[in-house]
Parts: structure tokens; C-alpha cells; sequence
């Protein structure tokens, strides 16, 4: 880690990385010994983390209010930083390089790859925990015999039902002027309802074929 950054930060020290873990800013992995392992994604946060500290002087308190609305979801500004330099998107904690993603979930390059092409996971170079959970059914429902091309029903499925919570969701937003936080908690609200019901149905079309 330290040899990754050092020529752009000469200044950092295993001490400071420590000082940042322990705010909350970066989240390394750790190895079964209990050693620190940092990720493509890490090293990138760590350097607009440091980049931005040093270049602009922010605070770090600033910094991490920045990066954890960020990783939510949302689109916030620095101050004092012109967007021209604040980043599309900074490496997140917890997501996965490809071969992370093959180690964690004990998937086949070959699913993966198959799982890329039939749209049920996007294509990298980073993976968040959501694409972990997916491959990892998908290795679950290999041994069943499906493969994501059986499977690529599902995807679209879920797509659908994503457009009609969205169009819900609108319509009720737009007669009670909800504000947007209460608009993604509406789509979630509606989205657990929507899956239960979901659940809900293929049990009762399963105990239909048992009677």
C-alpha cells in the first residue's frame, strides 16, 4: 500500500493510514491472520482522500461527509472544489475487483462471464456487494442445473418491477410534494412490498402443484 502511494504522498506513514481506518474513511479488508489488504478501490479512495486533503485543505471531517453521501447514492459537491476535479465516482469501501469477486463467491470465470452477457450482473471493473449476492445464487443455482441464460428472465423481471415502483412512487411524490429523501424511502417501501408479494405468489403456485 505504502509503496502504492508514496511517490504521489511521501508523507504517508502506516500511522496515518491507521488514523484514517479509524475515522471511517477507508475500510480494509482483513486477511484470516488479522493483516490489512486493501483493494484496487481502497487505493483509489485513499488517494483522492489524501489528494484532496492536501491540494484543497479540507478537513477530514468534510471529507468523510463527502465520500458517505457519496457511496449512498447521492451526488455531493466539496467546497471550495470545482466539480471539473471532484471524481464520477471514488473507489467505495467494500466493493471488488474481479478476481475478488470469483474468490468470494467461489464462481467460475465462465459464470461470471455468462452472468455479465445475460445482464444479470454489469460488466466491471469494480463490483459492489449486490453483484457478490447475485453470483453467489448463481453458483447456488448451478447445481440445480440453471445457468444465468436460464436465469436471464429473472433480470428482466426485476426491471419491470423497478419501472412501476418508479412510476408509483412518481405519481404519489407528485400529489403530496414529497421531499427526495422520502422519495427513496417510498421507492424502497414500495419495492419490499412489491417483493413480498413476489414470494408470496411463487409459494402459493408451488403448493398448487403439491395439491
Amino acid at each position: 500500500m505504502l509503496q502504492r502511494l508514496s511517490p504521489e504522498f511521501p508523507d504517508l506513514s502506516p500511522s496515518k493510514l491507521r488514523f484514517l481506518e479509524d475515522r471511517h474513511l477507508v475500510k480494509p479488508g482483513r486477511t484470516p491472520a488479522g493483516y490489512r489488504t486493501y483493494s484496487h478501490s481502497d487505493v483509489e479512495r485513499l488517494r483522492f482522500i489524501l489528494g484532496v486533503q492536501r491540494d484543497h485543505y479540507l478537513p477530514l471531517k468534510v471529507i468523510k461527509s463527502y465520500l458517505d453521501e457519496l457511496d449512498a447514492g447521492g451526488s455531493p459537491e466539496l467546497p471550495g472544489v470545482s466539480r471539473v476535479v471532484q471524481p464520477v465516482a471514488v473507489g467505495r469501501p467494500n466493493t471488488l475487483e474481479r478476481k475478488e469477486l470469483i474468490a468470494r463467491s467461489g464462481a467460475s470465470k465462465e459464470l461470471v462471464d455468462e452472468a455479465i452477457s445475460q445482464g444479470l450482473i454489469s460488466p466491471g471493473p469494480l463490483f459492489d456487494p449486490h453483484h457478490l449476492r447475485v453470483v453467489e445464487s448463481l453458483v447456488q443455482a448451478e447445481t440445480f442445473g440453471l445457468t444465468p441464460r436460464h436465469l436471464r428472465g429473472l433480470s428482466q423481471a426485476v426491471a419491470r418491477e423497478v419501472d412501476l415502483v418508479c412510476h408509483a412512487v412518481d405519481a404519489k411524490s407528485e400529489k403530496s410534494a414529497e421531499s427526495k429523501r422520502s422519495h427513496k424511502e417510498l421507492q424502497r417501501e414500495l419495492a419490499d412490498i412489491v417483493q413480498q408479494l413476489r414470494v408470496a405468489l411463487v409459494r402459493q403456485a408451488l403448493e398448487g402443484l403439491e395439491s
